[in-house]
């Protein structure tokens, strides 16, 4: 195994709950090798200037569209709501509400620089955290990239496998933006989230069958109602998080401040 794959293969084994993500408050420590993947020192996140590649174009998106399956994820209220990753997270911790494409080269980078720290708060139960993923850059790259990738990560979801299979699609993304992802790429992030077996054969079937396709079409339309005009956007209690010189530091301060 080359040093790149073990690397990938490390952090998306740091996504996987210890003992469930609704259980209990204390940490792992698993994670903690895999943070010289986002350097220990502080790291600011400069994307005030880039963020304008991904804006949202709510006036060209395309009415939602009617076709594949309604069913809900796991953990999903109702159509445009998100997938809720710990619900069994304590009713004092704030709600991170998480809104990313999967296509987003500005989100690969957002997830590598905070992505186990919050997978880290997600396991402490420091916060009830909200995936809402998106797919508006399928009409700005001309593929359907995001629309399948959310509709896998759904499907990944009904398994309790979200965490894992969004750090195996960040960590993939391809390194050109507009490449897209295959169906077979794909079907390996769901190998390298660890389904296998009965749970892969499911998994094969939801994602044919595209049985989640109408909310992951209402999740993109409910969230330009809600005002959520780029990605990444990161909500913290509903309050839109600053992302222009944000750093773990001030991630974690501001969860803690938002703590009852």
């Amino acid at each position: 195994m080359t040093s790149s794959s073990a690397s990938r293969k490390a952090k998306i084994q740091a996504a996987a709950p210890r003992g469930g993500v609704r259980g209990g408050s204390g940490r792992g420590g698993g994670g903690g090798a895999n943070r010289v993947v986002v350097a220990t020192v502080v790291v600011v996140v400069v994307l005030a200037a880039v963020v304008t590649a991904v804006i949202l174009g709510s006036q060209g998106k395309k009415e939602a569209t009617t076709s594949g399956g309604s069913n809900l994820p796991k953990n999903v209220a109702a159509m445009g709501a998100g997938i809720v990753v710990n619900p069994g997270a304590p009713a004092n911790v704030p709600t991170l509400d998480l809104y990313e494409d999967f296509q987003c080269p500005v989100c690969a980078r957002f997830e590598e620089i905070f992505g186990l720290q919050i997978v880290d708060m997600v396991k402490a139960n420091q916060v009830k955290l909200v995936a809402h993923p998106l797919s508006f850059l399928d009409d700005n790259l001309r593929n359907d990239s995001s629309n399948r990738a959310a509709n896998a990560a759904a499907c990944a979801a009904d398994a309790d496998k979200f965490l894992q299979y969004h750090a195996a699609t960040f960590t993939g993304q391809p390194k050109t933006e507009g490449a897209g992802y295959t169906d077979a790429q794909l079907q390996n992030f769901a190998t390298q989230a660890g389904l296998s077996g009965a749970a892969m054969t499911t998994w094969q079937q939801c994602y044919s069958a595209k049985s989640h396709n109408q909310w992951v079409e209402s999740v993109q339309t409910q969230s330009e109602k809600d005002g959520v005009n780029g990605t990444p956007t990161v909500k913290l209690n509903g309050k839109a998080v600053d992302l222009g010189g944000l750093t773990r530091d001030k991630l974690a301060a501001e969860v803690k401040a938002a703590t009852k």
